[in-house]
């Protein structure tokens, strides 16, 4: 499975009123393993940046005069996204100003048609319903060290993203015993092909909760709902008379 945390930076919030992209950062993640295959651009957008998007990612025009132009990157931009699924945060504010600038170029399919596009923010509203959920107190949530982030920076902001996204979702992805290497998990792959070969044709018992474990179940979850306030595994959970079938 191939990601992408993508992360940008803009000279002003509203891409309808003309503003560019002068940042790009791309964090790339093969089975949820960083690769160290990456892209980062700095872009000479062509335009004044606002006063107020500077004081936020500290890029100045000065800076950004020697830099290339969006069209001078898009080819190798465009490939390089191509098929992966992008995890951003704020989803629609990055797409909305990649998807104008390919258009600009003469590519004028959207990019939810040629990747997979993935909302942090959305994920963790749902997560953590009430309460903060910009990247700052993400990192404070599960404990990623953003102390360098004095400014906003397309690349800083996407290795951060990849940290929290990791967490959020379960932390890095546990090996496989086939993949833990050595004579351990080579041993422990042939004991499962053993397991596997013997246990074939066989039909293994399935042992199901009782109605009365379910409806003690459910009341332990109530208490949980009544304390927290919500219970994402209350919707999961089948009727205490689903057991007597």
């Amino acid at each position: 499975m191939r990601q992408i945390i993508l992360d940008t930076e803009t000279t002003g919030l509203e891409v309808d009123q003309g503003h560019r992209i002068i940042e790009i950062g791309c964090l790339e993640l093969i089975n949820r393993r960083p690769t160290g295959k990456n892209l980062h651009k700095y872009l000479n957008p062509d335009r004044e940046i606002d006063a107020g998007a500077v004081q936020v990612h500290g890029l100045t025009n000065s800076f950004l005069a020697d830099k290339p132009l969006f069209h001078e990157i898009a080819e190798e931009l465009r490939n390089y996204l191509t098929g992966a699924e992008l995890v951003i945060h704020n989803a629609a504010f990055d797409v909305g100003f990649l998807n104008r600038e390919f258009l600009r170029c003469g590519y004028d399919q959207p990019l939810a048609e040629r990747c997979k596009i993935t909302d942090t923010v959305a994920m963790a509203r749902k997560l953590h319903p009430g309460q903060k959920v910009n990247l700052d107190a993400l990192c404070k949530r599960y404990g990623v060290d953003n102390s360098g982030r004095d400014f906003h920076g397309a690349l800083l902001d996407a290795r951060l993203l990849a940290d929290v996204y990791l967490a959020m979702t379960g932390g890095q992805s546990r090996l496989t015993l086939e993949q833990a290497g050595g004579t351990q998990g080579a041993r422990h792959s042939r004991l499962l092909d053993q397991l596997r070969s013997q246990s074939a044709g066989l039909a293994l018992p399935v042992p199901r909760a009782s109605a009365e474990e379910i409806e003690l179940h459910q009341a332990r979850l109530k208490g949980l709902v009544k304390k927290a306030g919500q219970c994402f595994w209350m919707e999961d959970l089948p009727a205490a008379e689903a057991a007597k079938t």
